[in-house]
């Protein structure tokens, strides 16, 4: 009878399902759980929508009526002040120009132009772009762009959407165009904006930048003028000044004939605006004026103010016309004293320098990354920023990157390699040499950083992979930019890759500071025309930075670079008070250019040479062009007065870590040495006297040998004459290796 009341329950009560789980159910889990949440979610979805809504209609009844902006026109508008690190002021934006006109002082040549580069269908468009709104949310408002003329319009009459970007700016940008599109007509948001928008060269305003670029009211302005007015909008800063040929001048080639091709898509959709193809087709890029900013500003004052307006673009979010007439105050690290030593220390050490000569120099804090001098150039309205972007290849100054990835995966400092010269690797289609096609033995990575040696390098760079060698780099600090000038693989130990001083000096920097790499920057405080204080968009890594490798692998990279300077091809870099330095020699490309990189605890220098021709280093005085013959001093110069009456601290002591394994030459056995045989290795470590320096075949295409070669294509078919070359730092067996293109140290390259 027990058993029958706990039976098999046909005449008892039936337990309740657990958690709402019917045994009978015979949907599956997704169905079930969609069939309770459905509803919920319905509930959910419909009060954010109204909520959302509700909000947005808020935000719109708060949006002053863009009518009522008419004296954002006539405020005034005042130049930035960029200061030095030390306070006083460096330079200004300059004097502001603008000229406001009527819609109907504007020719329709000039209206064409605009519309065809940014808004075709302006006449057409509602306020606000969808896809570009889409975009710039997504990003979080730092992909810019996409928005329509309206849009921009309104972004530069709200000087409080002109200084951040967010989700937020973008939303009052929305509003603002919305209400301009249902208040204000057409013609009105064109002229608004044409009276408000930065053209580069200090003009704000179309009738300004018609002075500015053609010397012309704008009434005056041709088809293919106004294209070209269009056509700058863009990135106004990037087109003040072009050198002919340059990658800026494609560009801004390629965008006048986007603009151009935009006028014949408006003349197909209204007979009334652009024109035919036929008569698009007859525009001719046309002529601009050479810039000249006027006043009394110096060559460095003006890339000072270049390059203060770059990096309030790139780390502010400011454009270049808010810039020029927002009045911010900018506070910079640079030192004036020495940004003066840094274009003396070229003309004291090597005068008479022939004037395609570019020099390259930044000198920066490793522990902040602040940049305390660089050398920009001899005429900032024509030429580039020689440290800060020009680039030129890293030759053997790109080993150190190599050593610190074999530190980073064990392989220690007295690890063995081969260093015999000549020698085939995988990957690399002609054999590698060393300087002098010498023979080191069997060499430690000491010794083959101390005195450059190529064979040994190759190897390192195989053994940790030549994609692991570009990660320690980009981490480091070098652009990864750079890492498209040419192709990977394992020659690059040898230097293939191109670099800017810049580059070098962050890079170099993170050795310097520990293996933590600090942002390189200028800019330390900007407060706008109210003194509100604006924050960076990378503050937080200016905190901490961001570890590239351990603290044990910059002390034993630093210590063996230290050797170049006591024992190897760095030896004229030596400091007069005897204080420690670590750096490395570079010579590539049949001496085009020449390469020293050092620091000091408390300050990285990169000096550089290179030619704007592309042609070989040609320096009055200097036979032997080499990076220990010639950047090496340049860079004692500067640093004996940048480190002057400054504390002489040390470097951390080495610790030797990792293992030390043996790639070196496999040992074989051989007769009872005589005792003339045991004495020869100890002769062959003498130091070669500078004379004695035997050539090296030519066997690698440069540029001039080989016009269909370009300095990024390390292999060609074709194999010009053997040439003779010299050596690096001459007694310290610095060298380059062979096979594919022209080299560090006078020889070749390995190919790929």
């Amino acid at each position: 009878g027990r058993r029958a009341a706990h039976g098999s329950g046909r005449g008892g009560r039936r337990r309740p399902p657990r958690d709402g789980f019917d045994e009978n159910d015979e949907r599956g889990p997704v169905k079930r759980f969609f069939a309770k949440t459905w509803k919920p979610a319905v509930i959910v979805c419909g009060v954010m929508f109204v909520t959302g809504v509700a909000v947005l209609g808020i935000i719109y009844a708060n949006t002053p009526d863009p009518r009522t902006l008419d004296q954002q026109d006539r405020a005034a508008l005042a130049a930035t002040s960029i200061n030095y690190g030390n306070g006083k002021e460096a330079v200004t934006t300059g004097e502001v120009n603008r000229v406001l006109i009527q819609r109907d002082d504007v020719p329709p040549e000039v209206v064409n132009g605009v519309l065809a580069a940014e808004q075709r269908n302006f006449y057409e468009e509602p306020g606000i772009s969808i896809s570009g709104t889409m975009r710039a949310v997504l990003t979080a408002g730092a992909a810019g762009g996409g928005s329509t003329i309206t849009q921009q319009m309104a972004r530069n009459y709200y000087n409080t959407l002109s200084q951040e970007r967010s989700y937020s700016r973008k939303l009052r940008e929305i509003m603002i165009a919305i209400k301009a599109g249902q208040v204000m007509s057409p013609d009105t948001i064109l002229e608004k904006y044409l009276n408000t928008i930065y053209f580069g060269r200090q003009a704000y305003g179309v009738q300004a930048a018609a002075q500015a670029y053609f010397g012309k009211d704008v009434q005056d302005l041709n088809a293919a003028e106004g294209v070209y007015i269009g056509s700058i909008i863009q990135m106004p800063g990037r087109f003040e000044r072009i050198e002919e040929g340059s990658d800026t001048d494609e560009y801004l080639r390629n965008r006048w004939d986007y603009a151009r091709d935009g006028l014949v898509e408006m003349h197909n959709n209204n007979p009334e605006l652009g024109m035919s193809k036929a008569e698009a087709e007859k525009l001719e890029f046309p002529e601009v004026d050479p810039y000249d900013p006027g006043g009394d500003i110096t060559n460095q004052e003006g890339y000072i103010r270049q390059a203060v307006i770059n990096e309030l673009n790139n780390r502010y979010g400011l454009e270049p016309g808010q810039v020029t007439t927002g009045g911010y105050t900018v506070e910079t690290s640079l030192d004036p004293k020495l940004m003066k030593k840094a274009g003396e220390a070229f003309s004291e050490t090597l005068p008479d320098m022939p004037e395609e000569t570019v020099q390259h120099l930044v000198s920066m804090d490793p522990k902040t990354g602040e940049i305390k001098a660089f050398y920009g150039g001899t005429d900032f309205t024509s030429d580039p920023n020689n440290s800060l972007r020009l680039d030129a290849q890293a030759g053997s100054a790109f080993k150190p990157y190599v050593l610190a990835t074999g530190l980073e995966q064990g392989i220690g400092l007295e690890s063995t390699f081969n260093g015999d010269s000549p020698q085939e690797f995988p990957g690399i289609g002609e054999p590698i040499q060393n300087d002098s096609n010498r023979d080191w033995g069997e060499v430690d990575l000491i010794e083959s950083t101390a005195n450059s040696i190529n064979t040994s390098f190759v190897q390192l760079a195989i053994e940790t992979t030549p994609a692991a060698v570009v990660e320690t780099a980009d981490a480091a600090g070098v652009s990864e930019d750079q890492f498209e000038t040419a192709e990977m693989g394992p020659n690059i130990a040898l230097g293939t890759y191109r670099v800017s001083a810049l580059d070098q000096a962050a890079g170099f920097s993170t050795f310097a500071n520990g293996g933590v790499h600090m942002p390189q920057h200028m800019i330390t405080k900007v407060t706008n025309a109210e003194g509100d204080l604006i924050e960076p968009k990378d503050k937080a890594k200016l905190e901490s930075g961001t570890r590239a490798f351990s603290q044990e692998t910059a002390a034993d990279a630093t210590y063996a670079m230290t050797q170049v300077v006591e024992n190897g091809g760095g030896e004229s870099a030596a400091l007069p008070d005897g204080r420690p330095v670590a750096g490395k020699t570079g010579t590539s490309n049949s001496a085009k250019s020449a390469w020293f990189v050092g620091f000091t605890p408390q300050l990285t220098t990169a000096v550089g040479l290179s030619r704007d021709d592309g042609e070989k280093l040609v320096i009055p005085g200097v036979n032997a062009i080499y990076g220990g013959t010639t950047s090496a001093k340049i860079w004692k110069s500067f640093m004996t007065e940048a480190m002057q009456d400054k504390e002489v601290q040390q470097f951390p002591e080495p610790v030797y870590s990792g293992s030390s394994k043996r790639y070196g030459p496999t040992p074989t056995p051989t007769p009872t040495p005589t005792q003339q045989e045991e004495e020869e290795p100890e002769e062959t470590q003498e130091p070669e006297e500078p004379t004695a320096t035997p050539s090296i075949p030519d066997e690698g295409p440069t540029d001039t040998e080989s016009p269909e070669c370009r300095p990024e294509e390390w292999f060609c078919e074709s194999t010009p004459e053997p040439t003779a070359t010299g050596t690096e730092d001459p007694g310290n067996g610095n060298g380059g290796g062979q096979g594919g293109g022209q080299g560090d140290d006078g020889s070749l390259l390995g190919g790929g």
